[in-house]
């Protein structure tokens, strides 16, 4: 039953000690509200790493060719490296761990793309089907390339949605022939992607058509691959058995670094986990110091608040009452210091964090600061234990004194 009379005096005693509870509620709001907005700034941190990954598969190796810097078996340094459809078949065929697979052959420069009287200048990729697990390519109408497409050298193509307004304004596009410098493809597909807007201004053809079609002959320039859902360990063990391919069938040494790059996504991804696990340890760490910090101060102002009442003590017991009913009387005073000062850190912590939000750029290395509501709501709690349990030791004590002793402390 709520007790008007100890709440009154509860706010009494608030009055008459200002700076007491003042103190007392700024450790703890301050605690809350600095591990809110630490654990804050280490999510939005992590989501803007993680943001960065968000174009390429992060289980995908990439695989591009260079230069020989040192000399094999008579050959001298110097020699260009061409990959082939070849080596394609051969990393799909004999290489352990691959999951997806598409190599790129590519139409240099901004190549023309025309429908009717529209026109642009775009970057045009020819692939393999796999390709849209590499790219996280989103189709949102028609299909992607297939395999069909790269047996039967289809003439087809799927376009990026700012392509689609670009070249198809309000009309549909499914179905239609765009050209791509001059040559006819039939449009199955239109995608969208996770990436920056630039990745929407592409133009996808089966590889092998590309290919026959503007004199690649059997040439790629690049192939990529996924690793599904195997330990980084495994993925160095497959990127060094595709270098090794790579070296017997090109003729150089494992040694020859520029001969052939290898860079294992899989691994950048894992150093970024590992320094987000160390960013959230050190923000725990910093946030359980300020919450210690705030349970030290909440001690010593609850210890002070008991030694100060101590003659006050002396005059309830003298009057009747009984060690319980005073032991509760500053418990509850505690507590609600404690709980409304918590309260207060926690609306402000979040509050800053949603202005953070709200003003942040949407690109960046700093996203969508957020915290679990639930931890802060625990710290709080914690506080609150942690006051009630510093003030109950000195309060039995002074509530055990005979009222005689009591009254005669200064």
């Amino acid at each position: 039953m709520l007790d008007l009379d100890k709440w009154q005096e509860i706010f009494d005693t608030i009055r008459k000690n200002k700076l007491r509870t003042f103190l007392t509620g700024f450790s703890v709001a301050w605690g809350i509200f600095m591990l809110i907005v630490l654990l804050g700034s280490g999510n939005g941190l992590s989501n803007g790493i993680e943001y960065q990954f968000r174009d390429d598969a992060v289980n995908s190796i990439w695989v591009r060719s260079g230069q020989t810097s040192l000399p094999h078996k008579g050959l001298q340094p110097g020699r260009s490296i061409q990959f082939t459809n070849d080596d394609h078949d051969e990393v799909r065929d004999t290489v352990d761990g691959v999951e997806h697979i598409t190599s790129r052959f590519y139409l240099r420069g901004n190549v023309n793309v025309s429908y009717g009287s529209e026109y642009g200048g775009f970057d045009v990729r020819s692939v393999h089907p796999g390709h849209r697990y590499i790219e996280n390519t989103i189709m949102t109408k028609g299909r992607f390339l297939n395999d069909l497409d790269i047996k039967e050298g289809r003439k087809v193509a799927v376009i990026g949605r700012l392509v689609e307004e670009a070249l198809f304004k309000d009309d549909p596009a499914i179905g239609k022939n765009i050209k791509v410098n001059g040559i006819a493809f039939k449009v199955v597909g239109i995608f969208e992607d996770a990436g920056p807007e630039s990745e929407m201004q592409k133009v996808y053809l089966p590889i092998s058509t590309a290919q026959r079609t503007y004199n690649g002959a059997n040439r790629v320039h690049q192939f990529m691959l996924t690793t599904g859902e195997a330990p980084v360990e495994e993925t160095e063990t497959t990127a060094e058995d595709i270098r090794k391919k790579l070296a017997q069938h090109h003729n150089f040494s494992l040694e020859d670094k520029r001969a052939v790059f290898v860079y294992n996504n899989n691994e950048s991804f894992q150093q970024v986990l590992n320094l987000m696990a160390g960013i959230r340890l050190f923000v725990w760490v910093v946030g359980i110091g300020t919450i210690l910090a705030g349970i030290v101060g909440v001690s010593n102002i609850m210890m002070i608040v008991v030694r100060e009442r101590t003659k006050e003590i002396g005059i309830r017991k003298a009057l009747g009452a009984t060690p319980r009913s005073i032991i509760g009387l500053i418990l509850q005073e505690s507590v609600f210091i404690t709980g409304f000062a918590g309260y207060i850190g926690l609306v402000l912590g979040v509050g800053t964090l949603e202005l953070a939000s709200k003003y942040l750029p949407e690109a960046g290395y700093f996203q969508n600061p957020d915290v679990d509501i639930r931890i802060a709501i625990y710290a709080t709690i914690l506080l609150v234990v942690a006051g009630t349990v510093a003030g109950l030791f000195p309060a039995r004590k002074a509530a055990m004194i005979r009222p005689i002793e009591a009254l005669r402390d200064e």
